[in-house]
């Protein structure tokens, strides 16, 4: 195939799928010219902001999507809001094709009774803390010394382990001195983590559950009621090695001798409760939940049996949410952009020429960091298709309305110019380097890989050599 230009693909969203994307992409046999765009002054999303500071081994695929963005054949435009500084129809004049990858940051809707009294958290808004997000506030109400985490997958574990853990033992991370301030000054001494179904149907993780052991001066406290296994849960044992080890790590803590627990704080993992509502007068004073029994094929039902647990603040962990996008179909109920495998379509499910999509805005929050990879693979199949007109969103090379190339300002100059006129104040990958070498600096004195910039403005002002004027 032969053209007068590269084809020009934007891509909005700098996390591992907007990255992974633009990388799969990259190596394609099309001619092509690729922007990715982040609301943050920062790349990276959900590794920078989302993975807990004490799991290194996960932050290491920063370095892979490091490489990607430093070969210069991807070119990072930061710290641009899609839907404030740029809309879809603005980036219809430069790009011929626009991948959405915003992914899901909001926490899932739970309807309780009681969600909205103070002391009740998203875990989503909690995370975002702990882990230096400039969007969130600088402080977070850590007062209560019993708490409890609605949830049963790896981010209740990080919320719980975060809360117990004491700070000193954080400062090897890349957290934020307000993060350690907040932890350090914390009056916490016990977290309940409730699980709705039983050992066999949790979704943790073997390694996260067994870290979770091994949290200095944490106790892990079980209770032999909680456990029960039908024949779905030995079925689930059965067939998946996951699960087998998860199973045994939580079985092994049933045997702990309880006066050997002599921590100053202590992890409770409860089994078979679901929320029912959380209680107080103006604050969380106490979470109520409904003993469940399994029916036989891991699901469970509500037995009527109630318990009250006095807590003075509530983190619900119960799952992410995507944010709806202007200009972008989207599916309220499952809160994706509305798609068929990648292609954006409309209410009646037709391709939108030109748009897609990929990670958890496309799929929904589920699977790890690494999944994204194979979305990704799928996302930029279907376009490949359609630009060669090999798929059936028709052939794009010769400018037809499937969505060729049809971008009237395709100079790549051209949308640096318009943000510019906007006053919008973009972060390249030049720039951020500069904030990148920053946060290291700041971390030499404390034998620390980095510290990080929080503050929106001081991010920039770093990545524009402005810090220190």
């Amino acid at each position: 195939m032969t053209s007068i230009r590269p084809l020009r693909v934007a891509i909005v969203g700098a996390g591992p799928a907007g990255i992974y994307a633009a990388d799969i992409l990259s190596k394609t046999d099309l001619d092509v010219s690729i922007d990715l765009f982040e609301r943050l002054p920062a790349p990276f999303g959900l590794v920078r902001y989302g993975v807990a500071p004490d799991h290194p081994r996960i932050k290491q695929i920063i370095v892979a999507l490091h490489k990607v963005l430093a070969r210069g054949d991807v070119r990072l435009i930061a710290n641009v809001d899609y839907s404030v500084d740029v809309k879809l129809e603005d980036l219809r004049q430069f790009y011929d094709a626009v991948i959405f990858s915003t992914g899901s940051i909001k926490d899932a809707p739970l309807p309780l009774p009681g969600v909205d009294l103070p002391g009740s958290f998203g875990a989503a808004d909690f995370v975002s803390w702990y882990d230096g997000h400039p969007d969130v506030p600088r402080t977070w109400p850590l007062e209560a010394k019993t708490v409890a985490v609605l949830g049963a997958g790896n981010v209740a574990l990080d919320v719980a382990r975060i809360l117990a853990k004491h700070a000193d033992d954080l400062l090897p991370t890349d957290i934020p001195a307000n993060v350690y301030e907040g932890l350090k000054a914390s009056p916490i001494t016990d977290v309940h983590v409730f699980a709705r179904r039983g050992p066999a149907q949790v979704k943790f993780s073997p390694l996260e559950l067994r870290e979770l052991g091994h949290v200095p001066d944490v106790d892990i406290v079980v209770y032999p009621e909680d456990y029960d296994f039908d024949e779905g849960s030995m079925a689930a044992i059965e067939s998946s090695n996951q699960t087998k080890q998860v199973v045994k790590t939580l079985t092994d803590w049933t045997l702990t001798d309880p006066a050997t627990q002599t921590a100053s704080r202590r992890i409770h993992l409860h089994f078979l409760h679901q929320p029912d509502a959380i209680l107080g007068d103006g604050k969380v004073e106490a979470l109520r939940t409904e003993r469940t029994a399994l029916q036989g094929d891991g699901t469970v039902r509500g037995t009527g049996e109630k318990h009250e647990w006095p807590v003075e603040a509530v983190y619900r962990a119960v799952g992410y949410f995507g944010s709806p996008l202007p200009e972008v179909p989207f599916d309220q109920d499952r809160g994706v952009i509305s798609n068929r495998e990648g292609r954006v379509v409309d209410l009646v499910g037709d391709h939108l020429p030109g748009v897609y999509t990929t990670g958890w805005i496309k799929r929904g929050p589920v699977g790890l960091i690494g999944h994204t990879k194979s979305d990704a693979s799928e996302t930029i199949r279907h376009l490949v298709e359609d630009v060669t007109g090999v798929g059936d969103g028709g052939d794009v090379s010769t400018g037809d309305l499937a969505g060729g190339r049809t971008a009237a300002h395709a100079d790549p100059q051209a949308v640096l110019d318009f943000l510019a006129e906007r006053g919008v104040e973009f972060v390249e990958w030049h720039e951020f380097e500069l904030l990148d070498q920053h946060e290291r600096t700041l971390g030499e004195p404390h034998g620390r890989e980095r510290i990080k910039v929080v503050p929106r403005e001081e991010m920039v002002d770093v990545a524009k050599g402005r810090a220190g004027r």
